[in-house]
């Protein structure tokens, strides 16, 4: 089974109370859940990782260079600024798939912009969780797996 890293950035440890008009109900802890049932049913081992820290989220970025075939990461905020988590992703050299539960193009101007798209393999942003499961089948792709 090909390992994956799942992570998530700032703020998303607050899903199913921040912004529901926005974010929806679910909180992470169902998203993982839901994700981590799929994930194996596709043949992954799925790690689930969130942190509101921009360094812990680089550490662990680099330590899945070692133990991980892939990335699926929800940045949140440092989406739109944070060079050395672009950078981090850059240096791995594993496939990362940016993904975002809103259609961050429909929100605020500041939002539309990502750094860390341009060293990701694709976005998938604006489906809710359905989200995270899209960047699984990506992901699936790229590495070559087969459905069981």
């Amino acid at each position: 089974m090909k390992k994956i890293l799942i992570m998530n950035g700032p703020n998303l440890n607050l899903l199913g109370e921040r912004e529901p008009n926005i974010y929806g109900s679910e909180t992470l802890n169902t998203i993982n859940d839901m994700l981590d049932e799929k994930a194996r049913s596709m043949g992954f081992e799925p790690v689930f990782f969130q942190s509101n820290s921009e360094g812990a989220l680089i550490d662990r970025l680099h330590e899945s260079r070692l133990d991980c075939a892939g990335v699926i990461l929800n940045a949140g905020a440092y989406t739109h600024y944070s060079y050395a988590i672009r950078d981090a992703i850059a240096a791995i050299r594993i496939p990362v798939i940016e993904v975002h539960l809103s259609n961050v193009n429909s929100r605020d101007e500041f939002r539309r912009n990502s750094v860390i798209a341009p060293v990701c393999r694709g976005t998938i942003a604006g489906f809710g969780s359905n989200s995270y499961v899209l960047a699984l089948y990506a992901l699936e792709n790229i590495l070559g797996e087969c459905h069981d």
